[in-house]
């Protein structure tokens, strides 16, 4: 019997990366009486069910492509899950070892998918240099990720450190595909494009993007509120994972990937704003997503009660699966 192939059967989940559909949650709009259409951009539905997949692939197949990557080598990355996850299946399925130094106050289930794909995971609560910087900089994660470049992964041979707040393929892969998916799947016809700010690839690609297609599309940024910020005083502030305020802070705490100059508006989130949001799209349109993803829906719902934005067409890109999330409070 001949073998039959097809080109619709993939032969890894890294061609499965992309192409993200849009969807109107229409029963929400219909809830909030909005007239302005909230697309959402589902990430979740990535191979690795999050937006960083995106990254995971751009970053560790430019390594290979500029020979910083080689067989045999260890790949390491900071994260708080998503990155780490996405890497860690990005690396099983080419064969690499990966180390991931995540935050000590994420969903458990984000360190179990990391060491289920397997990946070696060290909490920032097992490195002495870490927990020093945390205290001293109030908690600043570029320069808790700066520190541990620097005295702890430096140290360590045959590995790379992708550093994604830093690394240009980061922003280079959603200004090559998640901003044309967007304008492809729309027709061209978007007016506002919302999305967290976390290393600030996903915002500073998709809207450089966009802007290169329309320039009068509105990119507007989602960063948390001051309240939803922990501090070494408080830390058990609930928090929107992987989200951080870059509009006010010392640019030396503002990640590289960041390009404030797309950038027309912040709006910011409190975390009982964004759970809400999330609960309320779940229960309204069958979207499971995070805390993160609330974050996009809620600032996304006040751009749509705005007069002059009336009729217009918002997307919000959701960052993850709610699933990530359910030993958290967020559906409690």
């Amino acid at each position: 019997m001949s073998k039959i192939t097809s080109n619709k059967i993939k032969k890894s989940i890294i061609e499965l990366v992309g192409k993200t559909p849009l969807l109107e949650i229409v029963n929400y709009e219909k809830q909030h009486q909005l007239e302005a259409e909230i697309i959402v951009k589902l990430e979740y539905l990535n191979p690795a069910n999050s937006v960083k997949d995106r990254i995971a692939k751009a970053m560790i197949e430019d390594a290979e492509q500029k020979g910083l990557l080689k067989e045999g080598d260890s790949i390491i990355e900071t994260t708080s899950g998503n990155t780490g996850i996405g890497l860690a299946a990005i690396a099983a399925a080419k064969g690499y070892k990966l180390k991931i130094y995540i935050q000590d106050n994420v969903s458990v289930e984000r360190t179990k998918a990391i060491r289920a794909l397997g990946a070696e995971v060290v909490p920032f609560s097992d490195v002495p240099e870490i927990l020093q910087t945390i205290e001293e900089s109030d908690g600043d994660f570029v320069e808790v990720i700066n520190v541990l470049k620097e005295k702890v992964i430096s140290k360590q041979q045959n590995s790379i450190f992708l550093h994604q707040l830093e690394n240009e393929a980061n922003p280079r892969i959603h200004f090559e595909t998640t901003g044309p998916e967007i304008w492809e799947d729309t027709d061209g016809e978007v007016d506002i494009l919302v999305a967290t700010v976390g290393t600030g690839g996903t915002l500073s690609g998709a809207g450089a993007f966009l802007k290169s297609k329309n320039s009068t599309i509105k990119i507007v940024g989602v960063e948390p509120a001051t309240n939803s910020i922990p501090t070494v005083e408080n830390p058990d502030i609930p928090e929107i994972t992987g989200v951080h305020r870059f509009s006010d802070v010392e640019e030396k705490r503002v990640p590289v990937n960041v390009n404030k100059e797309v950038i027309d508006e912040v709006i910011e989130v409190e975390t009982s704003q964004a759970n809400e949001a999330a609960r309320a799209v779940a229960k309204s349109d069958g979207i499971l997503v995070g805390t993160s993803s609330g974050a996009a829906i809620w600032a996304a719902t006040q751009l749509a009660k705005r007069p002059e934005n009336k009729g217009k067409k918002i997307v919000a890109i959701l960052p993850d699966t709610g699933l990530r999330y359910l030993s958290t409070d967020l559906f409690e």
